[in-house]
């Protein structure tokens, strides 16, 4: 089963938030900072650790 990527995230995503209950300004500083760092130049260093 093949499922896309972001349908899998924000189905994760949906059931931690549901189940940890996290302060909603964590949950965007860790969304912005994310789409930041990964049009940093910092994005090829973790491109490279995660491979």
């Amino acid at each position: 089963m093949d499922v896309p990527l972001w349908l899998a995230l924000i189905v994760v995503g949906g059931l931690g938030i549901k189940l940890i209950r996290p302060p909603w300004w964590l949950v965007a500083v860790i969304l912005l900072g994310g789409y930041f760092l990964a049009d940093s130049l910092f994005a090829p260093l973790i491109d490279h650790t995660i491979k």
